[in-house]
């Protein structure tokens, strides 16, 4: 079992940055792929990104990518989304999952994943 914890969120103006964190406890950080998905009123919840358990591959929705990075550090039991150039369609909940590692990563769907934050609320203005 593994809780995450999701921080940083705010309210940026477009063109800027953002650093939003999910904080995991309860099992082994490095046993599990970690992921962010977002998701604004109205739609439903998108891939963001996405780091391999051991944090050699990553993965991003065209629609970030170049803009937006993910990273983790395992020693801090602590994932990063490092968001720059925002827009305010990027506004939305902010949401950290886990996938326990088991050979096989489907990393932008939300059935992937075991176990979800509560969110953070990223705000952008225009």
């Amino acid at each position: 079992q593994v809780q995450l914890v999701e921080s940083g969120g705010g309210l940026v103006q477009a063109g800027g940055s953002l650093r939003v964190s999910c904080a995991a406890s309860g099992r082994t950080f490095s046993s599990y792929n970690m992921g962010w998905f977002r998701q604004a009123p109205g739609k439903e919840r998108e891939f963001v990104a996405a780091v391999s358990w051991r944090g050699v591959r990553a993965y991003y929705a065209d629609s970030v990518k170049g803009r937006f990075t993910i990273s983790r550090d395992n020693a801090k039991n602590t994932v990063y989304l490092q968001m720059n150039s925002l827009k305010p369609e990027d506004a939305a909940v902010y949401y950290c999952a886990a996938k326990y590692y088991s050979g096989s990563y489907v990393y932008d769907k939300t059935t992937t994943y075991d176990y979800w934050g509560q969110g953070t609320q990223v705000t952008v203005s225009s």
